[in-house]
């Protein structure tokens, strides 16, 4: 399996909000990498729309 053709950016964000070192993140499987960034995804959309709900 080949590493992720990400940035060395991209990699450093996405390896500090998926909690997991750099590493890991770089060989772990494409199709677990989406599925986590999906979750990661609707957190945030969840923490956005309560924020939202709380300033009305």
């Amino acid at each position: 399996m080949k590493p992720l053709q990400v940035s060395a950016e991209t990699a450093v964000k996405l390896a500090a909000s998926l909690g997991v070192p750099l590493e890991h993140l770089m060989h772990m499987p494409q199709h677990i990498l989406m599925q986590k960034i999906a979750e990661l995804a609707k957190e945030e959309a969840a923490k956005s729309s309560d924020q939202e709900d709380k300033s009305k």
